[in-house]
């Protein structure tokens, strides 16, 4: 028995995922920072066990029938863990995107605002108070009739839906139309409506075309198909729809992206005719506080939203009001998050921003007795931000919290009262415990890939800068903060874009397009996941598994059962497992208790029938092949040009520990962008490419930023550019030019203020991020 003065939190035996058979101490009331390279183990140790633990056990306390409506984990691999308390989860992940989900409903803020203008405000005369929902865009009482509370109305017309009316509408002339059959099937019901579907779109009648394209009619009639050879087709009742109605559907109806996306690019977006983009019913907007309406108020920055109120007055109500606000929005503007507004929409935001939201939030909670776990809370923040972050770290330490940080940055490690390294490399060569003490400690492990960069201090290498060979202008964009700014990019040579948070960094280099002169091809590699689902592989995002099944069709045995290559896909019948449907595993539904995933009993999660499995090649069924390592694949397929480049290109940027069938859903953002980049680095392009990355670095271990940094100085020697937006020092001191924006963020940014070699900005005095990037160069880490 562990005595109640124990002050550890003691894991023994923990076995999720590659962690083999960890034991644990890691004391609590402390900053802890669990690090190791990339697949290492860490987020296993850290969230996987330690948090899905206490998860379990405050379920467990939970009603049953509460407990169906939440979504659990499980139960994690592991032996024991004692003197573990609650804990809270704050993850880089982001929900589903809505236009309707904002800073301010991340926060709350938007309620405590609500209510200051529902009780405090200043209403016209006669006007009877209101409700805190009134003034909510998200609420029937409260949203415009006309745009829904979305600000934003969407529009078609004729020369978006009909781009080419020289066209028939056999031919194609509605480009708004669905495809396959829902497309013909539209063609045919408007021939049996008896419209001239053979004439060129501009010889109809315009009341004729004004029908068809925007009518909200839904007549059905009955459809006579045209026979094709040798193929019955019966008649049937076809319902007809306008190509607008269409659309508007399914853009606001899709659950499908390209869908969505296609949708779009038939209607064009206003603000709201009525509420001018406010959002609100004009009852809503005719109330003011300090002179403003709420939608104002929403739209300002943070910083200066809470100068406003603290000089607001109002009587009673009022201060009591604006003082919880002000409360609030302390933490927040403290993260470095100052320059978001209220109405900023989640989607807009990046993960990194989204956790330091939730993390300002708990801030304000006041609990103590809980530990905080934390994934990469540096992620995306300028060296300057992350001085505040370790502050607010040691509060929510102060208030009597144990504070468990996943975490990659250094700063945030030498920080730390306690270091956890797990490794020493990645998958099946981590796993390990390698270090649980006092950071100092580490400098004695030398199996630690984390020891040479936290107590190395030698200064960055003199490189010799890249002389450009082109160069690429941007002149007068103007996009979220940027107002009219020229920034010169050069071609030929690898340039690091830096700022503080929210000074506009990403806005300037999502403006670069293919259209512009001496681009030629651009390619992004950010960090979206390569899938959503598990069916969605390593193998199949970079075409190796295209490969794979071909030289199991070649076999002998594949040929004499005449198997073509879809026989091997686990994603169509045929070959796959019927019973789990190409899964590998069953879903088991156990109500109150989390659901559980069980290995298919038929194929036992192969994933492949029996006839399937029974073909291999040199000794391997196509399932044995897709558990293999990405390294160990290397040494397999040494021989198949095809593959080899493939898998040559995922052992340049670091992830010969991946297995080939790991499913999409397991990747973390870092490990995604390196698949992309390792696909693009097998495509052997000559012709000039412009890649442009935003924050590489992000969830990349040093070890991992150092294989990374190899394969992007070898595109730009390869005579390709190289355009990051970054916040790791490191990095941008071995660029050849460097572009700096602020110097603060939001409206206080969004210009460029240094532009040169890393020396040249280095010693700028206008630039938020010289005196960071001089430590960087001199080899100094504080």
């Amino acid at each position: 028995m562990q005595s109640p003065s124990d002050p550890y939190v003691r894991v023994r035996g923990a076995r999720e995922h590659n962690l083999r058979g960890v034991d644990v101490d890691v004391p609590r009331d402390c900053l802890a920072v669990f690090t190791g390279v990339s697949g290492s183990g860490k987020s296993s140790l850290a969230f996987g066990t330690i948090y899905a633990e206490a998860q379990r056990r405050y379920f467990e306390s939970v009603a049953p029938y509460a407990r169906r409506l939440i979504h659990q984990v499980g139960a994690p691999a592991v032996g024991e863990i004692s003197g573990l308390p609650p804990a809270v989860s704050l993850e880089q992940r982001r929900s589903a995107p809505s236009s309707r989900s904002s800073v301010g409903t991340v926060t709350t803020l938007s309620n405590s605002l609500r209510m200051l203008f529902s009780r405090a405000g200043d209403y016209p005369a006669g006007a009877e108070r209101m409700d805190s929902d009134a003034f909510s865009p998200n609420t029937a009482v409260g949203a415009c009739p006309e745009c829904q509370g979305l600000g934003r109305v969407h529009r078609t017309n004729e020369e978006l839906l009909v781009p080419d009316p020289a066209l028939s509408i056999r031919e194609g002339a509605i480009a708004a139309w669905p495809g396959a059959w829902q497309g013909k099937n539209l063609r045919d019901v408007l021939d049996a409506l008896g419209y001239d579907v053979d004439r060129p779109w501009r010889e109809l009648d315009q009341k004729d075309r004004d029908w068809i394209l925007f009518t909200d009619e839904q007549p059905v009639v009955t459809v006579h198909p045209v026979r094709d050879a040798g193929r019955i087709q019966r008649p049937y009742q076809g319902t007809y729809f306008s190509a607008r109605r269409y659309v508007l559907k399914t853009f606001a109806e899709s659950k499908s992206q390209p869908l969505r996306a296609k949708a779009e690019r038939f209607l064009t977006a206003a603000d709201c005719p009525v509420c001018g983009g406010r959002r609100l019913r004009p009852e809503a907007l005719a109330v003011t506080f300090a002179g403003r309406t709420i939608a104002e108020l929403v739209s300002l920055p943070l910083t200066a939203l809470a100068a406003l109120l603290a000089g607001a007055g109002g009587g009673a109500t009022a201060d009591v009001l604006t003082g919880d606000l002000l409360s609030r929005i302390g933490p927040v503007v403290e993260l470095g998050l100052g320059y978001l507004s209220l109405d900023r929409t989640a989607p807009t935001l990046s993960a990194g921003e989204l956790q330091r939201l939730r993390l300002a939030t708990q801030l304000r909670s006041g609990l103590f007795g809980v530990v905080y776990v934390l994934d990469e809370p540096s992620a995306g923040l300028h060296p300057a931000d992350t001085e505040a972050l370790l502050t607010v770290l040691d509060r929510l330490k102060a208030a009597g919290n144990s504070v468990f940080v996943v975490e990659h940055h250094l700063d945030v490690m030498r920080h730390a009262d306690w270091l956890v390294d797990v490794g020493p490399l990645a998958g099946e060569h981590g796993g390990r415990v390698l270090h649980s003490g006092p950071p100092d400690g580490l400098a004695g492990v030398e199996e630690s890939a984390t020891r040479r960069f936290l107590f190395d201090r030698s200064p960055a290498p003199r490189r010799t800068v890249r002389e450009p060979s082109g160069r690429l202008e941007l002149t007068g964009v103007t996009r979220h903060n940027l107002r009219g700014v020229d920034a010169v990019f050069p071609l030929g040579v690898f340039t690091a874009v830096t700022g503080v948070s929210g000074s506009g960094k990403s806005t300037l280099v999502d403006a670069i397009d293919e259209q512009l002169p001496g681009v030629g091809r651009l390619v992004r590699v950010d960090q979206k996941p390569i899938g959503r689902t598990p069916r969605s592989n390593l193998a199949t995002y970079t075409g190796l598994f295209d490969v794979v099944r071909k030289l199991f069709t070649e076999t002998a045995e594949a040929k004499a059962r005449g198997y073509k290559a879809g026989r091997f896909s686990f994603n169509v019948t045929g070959g796959r497992c019927e019973t789990c449907q190409g899964e590998g595993f069953v879903s088991v539904e156990l109500l109150f208790l989390p659901s559980t995933y069980a290995p298919c009993p038929d194929c036992h999660g192969a994933r492949y029938n029996a006839e399937t499995l029974e073909v291999t090649h040199r000794g391997r069924n196509i399932a044995e092949v897709l558990d293999l390592t990405v390294e160990a694949a290397a040494e397999a397929f040494a021989d198949t040009p095809s593959a080899a480049r493939s898998l040559g290109a995922l052992l340049d940027v670091g992830l010969g520990y991946l297995r080939l069938g790991q499913p999409a859903t397991e990747l973390s953002g870092g490990e995604a962008q390196r698949i992309k980049l390792a696909t693009e680095l097998q495509r052997l392009r000559r012709e000039h490419t412009l890649y442009v990355l935003d924050e590489p670095t992000t969830g990349l271990h040093p070890a991992d930023v150092e294989i990374l940094l190899r394969q992007l100085h070898g595109l730009v020697d390869a005579g390709h550019s190289v355009v990051v937006v970054e916040h790791d020092m490191s990095v941008v001191a071995g660029a050849d030019w460097v572009l700096d924006l602020g110097p603060g963020g939001g409206d206080e940014g969004g210009r460029v203020v240094a532009a040169g070699p890393p020396s040249e900005v280095a010693a700028s005095r206008a630039s938020r991020t010289a005196p960071y990037l001089a430590r960087a160069l001199a080899g100094d880490p504080r």
